[in-house]
This record gives structure tokens, sequence and C-alpha cells, in this order.
């Protein structure tokens, strides 16, 4: 007899419990929480599966993203699923009910709309309550003209390119007489050194050095699990934020001593910082972004080019006696600006970018409450066959050249676009003059594959033979 009840619950009590469990996300938030906090203008939450509590769909995104390496299946595998319908689908991701948005006209209504969804890029304590992507509205305005006055204008790009190949130059140099290099880490030198040149008029050394582990260890941060106890992800990710503030406080009391007694500040972007705002999470988020973006891009835009390349610049090389070039010579290249547009149409360090909604949002028919997140995925704009031609072909011929497309979104759309857009195709464009002026260099493994988190790179950091020409 005993045996015989514990049989019918087996059969017939845990496999309803697993149902529950696994459907537990779209009852509480479809029903239980609209009954509770009724919505105004309905309770229609986007289609979609929010999965398990807690965790949600985070093991079905870390199986496409991880281990299968095919991200793009993780929205192909919801669009056979539910349709595009209107661009979006509910969700439970990095701990909070979300919707995702895949289209450009759904990207597009999220990112413009300001008023509705706040910005919401990895997490607070980590990027800084003051950095430029975490304030809004006049403080947001203030700090962002700042910043674009400072590294995106005409007068700054001629300074900038000036002063970044300086270091460009000797660094290819070096390169061959290594013969092989994993370019990932070579070129993480380079760029740290300029931008920390630049932005905060850091000299290499050993605090340059100890700023570049600490920002790599607040990098393994942004896509890991926000929980905050003593070994996680995260948890070392503060650790490193914290190490490097007290770097830059540091920095601040120098050059706060030298102004008050009569020196010449340095002219960098730190000295405008200080005056503008003396909060440290403006510094860390600035150079953090120009940092990764720049090494993953300049990377993959030498992958490609190992299998595409091209001699524009060799005209221009031969036209000039000097061996630097300018802003204006390089952003009047048309193929080469071809080829920075590809790159970033392929390689958007961004897969996905985050905002969180401040109100009850209505979208076509469907509700996304206050309080969820909101996770716009760019890179299905850019791999998606209906917005371009055979879409992980890397063609730069599809660019005119005159302007970028309408479904271009890598640098983001609306208020927020990436204050430093301009500045990020620059600095491709010099590196890409210089290494295809006086260089070829193959791919040691052209069939590696490829990671996708925290950021796409081949598995080997793309190791490479280099020699001049």
């Amino acid at each position: 007899m005993a045996v015989a009840v514990w049989f019918t619950v087996v059969i017939g009590v845990v496999p309803l419990v697993g149902c529950l469990f696994w459907w537990w996300n779209d009852i509480w938030y479809g029903l239980f929480m609209t009954t509770l906090r009724p919505i105004k203008g309905g309770t229609k939450l986007p289609p979609g599966h929010m999965a398990l509590p807690f965790f949600g769909e985070m093991l079905t995104f870390l199986w496409y993203f991880r281990f299968l390496r095919r991200p793009d299946d993780y929205i192909n595998s919801k669009r056979h699923k539910y349709g595009d319908g209107v661009g979006m689908y509910k969700t439970h991701l990095f701990g909070k009910p979300s919707v995702i948005t895949f289209l450009p006209t759904s990207n597009k209504f999220v990112l413009r709309a300001t008023e509705s969804f706040t910005l919401k890029w990895a997490y607070p304590d980590l990027v800084g309550k003051s950095s430029v992507v975490a304030v809004h509205g006049k403080s947001h305005l203030r700090l962002r003209s700042f910043v674009s006055r400072s590294i995106n204008q005409p007068d700054a790009l001629r300074l900038i390119a000036i002063a970044v190949q300086p270091c460009m130059i000797p660094a290819l140099q070096s390169w061959t007489e290594c013969g092989k290099i994993t370019f990932y880490d070579e070129i993480k030198k380079v760029t740290f050194e300029n931008i920390g040149k630049y932005f905060a008029s850091f000299e290499p050394g050993p605090t340059l050095d100890k700023l570049k582990e600490h920002f790599a260890g607040m990098l393994r941060g942004f896509r890991a699990y926000p929980l905050n106890i003593p070994g996680s992800s995260f948890y070392r990710a503060l650790q490193s934020r914290r190490k490097a503030q007290a770097i830059f406080k540091e920095e601040l009391d120098k050059k706060r001593n030298k102004n008050d007694g009569c020196n010449l500040p340095t002219n960098d972007l730190l000295d405008g910082l200080m005056n503008l705002k003396d909060e440290e999470g403006n510094h860390l988020i600035l150079l953090l972004g120009g940092f990764e973006s720049t090494v993953i891009l300049t990377m993959w835009v030498v992958y490609y080019l190992a299998k595409y390349p091209e001699d524009e610049n060799m005209d221009l090389k031969r036209s000039k006696s000097e061996q630097l070039v300018t802003s204006d010579e390089i952003l009047k290249l048309e193929y080469t600006m071809k080829v920075v547009d590809e790159t970033l149409r392929l390689a958007n360090v961004s897969t996905f970018i985050c905002r969180t909604t401040t109100k009850d949002v209505e979208y076509k028919g469907y509700t996304i409450p206050k309080g969820w997140n909101m996770i716009i995925f760019l890179r299905n704009v850019h791999v998606d066959p209906k917005n371009y031609d055979d879409p992980l072909c890397f063609n730069p011929d599809r660019w005119d050249g005159s302007k970028l497309p309408e479904n271009f979104q890598a640098f983001c759309v609306g208020p927020r676009i990436c204050a430093g857009n301009m500045l990020g195709r620059l600095q491709l464009a010099l590196f890409l003059h210089h290494i295809s002026t006086g260089y070829k260099w193959q791919l040691v493994n052209p069939d590696a594959k490829v990671k996708y988190l925290p950021n796409p790179k081949p598995e080997d950091g793309l190791e490479i033979t280099i020699a001049k020409l």
C-alpha cells in the first residue's frame, strides 16, 4: 500500500510541482502581481517565458551565450516560437523581471523615451552614481556636453590623433621583433597607455599598470550576476573599483595641490572633470568605456582584415613624407571608414544594453510594469537578414560612404548616443592606417572559436604573426 502511495506521488505530484516551478515567474508576475498592484491601461504583458523563480531564464541565456556560443540563436529561438510581433518579449534575467527588445523600431522606442526608461548600465555601485552613464536630466546634459567637446569635436579629434600615434608606431615595430603575439593582450597595453595619458596624464609605469589591472577586474563584473558576497565576480569587481578610485583620488589630490601652488594644469580630461564635478565615478567610467570598446574593436578589425585586406592607405602614405597623419586626412579615406563601420556593425561591443522603467509603459497594446528591466539587444539589429544582406559576412562595400543607415545602432540612438562615437571611429582608422601601410600579418588560428561573454573575442585572444612589409 505504501509503495502504491509513493508511486502515485511520484507520478502525479512531482511533475505538477515541477511544472509549477517552471511557470512560477509567469504566474506570479502575470497574475498575482498585476492583481495586487493593478496596472493602468491593462495587464497584457508581452509574449515570452519567465521560467524559474530567482534564476529566471539565466540558464537558457548562458546555454546560448557560453556553451553553444550562438548568441543570435537566443533571440531567434524566441522569434521562432512567438513571432516578431512588436519586437519585444518578457523574460526574467539578471535577477529581475525584464522585457527584451530586438527590432530597430522597438529598440528606438526605448532608447528615445528617456522620461519612461532610465539608464541601467551594469550596476550603480559599479559604475558610480555620478558617471555620465548614470546621471539624468540637466546633470547628464551638462556632463555629456563637456565630454563631447573634450573628445568628439573636430578640434579635439585633431589633438587626439597626434597624441595617440607616437604610442601606436613603436608598439607595431616592437611586435615584429616577437614575430608572434597575442593581439588582444598587446593592444590592451597600447590602448590603456594612450587613454590613460589623454584622459588623466598618467605616464607608463607601476601606477598605470595597477590601474589597468583594477579595470580588468571591474569589467569582469559587468556581466556577472549581482551577487555581492566574497568570492563572487561581482564582489571582486566592486573591490577593483574601490582600488581604482583610490588611485584617482590620489591623482586628484596631486592636481589640486599643484593648482594651489599656481602651477599650470595639464589640460587633460581629468582637469576639466575636476572643475566640473569632483566625484571619482566620472573619471572611472569614461576611462573604462573608452578602454574596452577600443580594444575589442581594434582586435576585430585586425581579424577581419587578415581575411579581407585593403590598400587605400598606401596612397595616403605615398603622398606624405612624415609618419603621423591628421584626423582630417584619415576621416576622408572612404574605404577605410567603410571598413571601420563594417567592423562596428559586426563586432559591436555592446551586445545589449539595459534600461529600467520609471513608470508603467504601454507599447502597441502591451504593458511593461514600472521597475522592470528593459534589455535592448543591439546585436540582433546588425545580424538580422531583414536589415542587412548576408549579415554575417564582412563586406565593407555595403556602405555607401555618405551616411550610416537607419538600422545602424552600434553607438546607440537617442539622447544617450555614445558621446565618443567619432573618437572611436578615428582610433580604429588610425591604427588601421599604420598597420596596413607598414606591416603584414596572418591569423595563427583562423578557425578559433569565439567567446561571447563578457565581450566577443576569439578564444586564443587573436594570435597573429606580424612582420614588416
